[in-house]
């Protein structure tokens, strides 16, 4: 079981998989090896193993949320990378099992979220519903008033009530301020191809958290949307300078916005010299392999 853990947390999921099938051959009805088992195959995305593990879960233990939490989520992720007959036929017991959790544990905040996703998501004629989703919504305001903004906001922007999902957007930061906060309101504004909004929005976020990966983000709109380019070059410049692995945006991606600034300038030198240090990191990077055809037009 150890062993087993130790491999989860260097993201060796193959090894803690074999862990935990020879001690289930010990020890067929240990909840916490078939869990384990269960999370080993989710992180490699072998959803039929999961929901076979999660299931005997749910058989063994009915009374706890988690696991008919983790049984939905792996039938929602089979879902998501079948063909749309077979998610069909996954609906019911996905639902069912996220309604468990929340029945089991109201103050099950990813249980709640994921009610919220599948409502907002469904067609109607299968089940979907916006005032469902809202009901889940108020739900989770009152156990964290953040996720419950946030929800909100998600619910008003797929139902196209771009000011009421600002709004919550907006009261998710006023209240929560965290990184995921000040995404979720930049990653609207783009939506709403409002780029200058969404850059005051990172601005304030990286002001805030000092987060590097903020000055990836402000560049990458400054770039797509050819405005601001000296504060995108500026702000692009300095997470190349102070990058680390951990930033998530792999630095090939910040020569490939500074490409494109210095092509929106007309600076077909520039732009070469950067697309070429992005596809010397890596060769096969399709965008970056086109962007530097349409810097040869300049």
């Amino acid at each position: 079981m150890e062993r087993a853990r130790s491999f989860m947390d260097i993201k060796e999921y193959e090894q803690a998989e074999e862990e935990m099938l020879k001690y289930l051959e010990a020890q067929p009805n240990d909840s916490k090896a078939l869990e384990l088992l269960g999370d080993a195959y989710s992180y490699q995305k072998e959803w039929d193993k999961a929901i076979e593990q999660y299931e005997i879960l749910v058989e063994k233990v009915p009374d706890k949320a988690n696991y008919h939490y983790k049984y939905g989520g792996a039938l929602a992720m089979k879902a998501q990378s079948g063909s749309k007959l077979e998610a069909l036929g996954l609906i019911g017991a996905m639902k069912r099992s996220f309604l468990n959790a929340v029945a089991l544990d109201p103050a099950h905040i990813d249980a709640h979220w994921a009610l919220v996703d599948l409502y907002v998501t469904l067609p109607g004629i299968v089940g979907g519903s916006f005032s469902k989703a809202l009901k889940y919504a108020d739900s989770l305001e009152k156990i964290s008033e953040v996720d419950g903004y946030l929800a909100k906001g998600y619910i008003y922007e797929y139902d196209e009530e771009p000011k009421l999902a600002e709004k919550y957007y907006k009261l998710a930061i006023r209240v929560g301020g965290s990184v995921t906060c000040y995404d979720k309101l930049t990653g609207f504004y783009e939506a709403q191809n409002q780029p200058i909004e969404a850059i005051s929005t990172l601005e304030k976020g990286q002001q805030k958290h000092q987060r590097n990966a903020m000055h990836y983000q402000i560049g990458k709109v400054c770039a797509d949307y050819n405005i601001q380019l000296d504060k995108g070059e500026k702000c692009l410049k300095a997470y190349l300078a102070n990058y680390a692995v951990t930033d998530g945006v792999p630095k090939e991606w910040a020569y490939y916005r500074l490409a494109q600034i210095y092509k929106h300038r007309k600076n077909k030198e520039k732009a070469l010299e950067y697309i070429d240090k992005a596809l010397a990191i890596r060769a096969d990077f399709k965008q970056a392999l086109k962007e530097k055809l349409l810097i040869s037009k300049i």
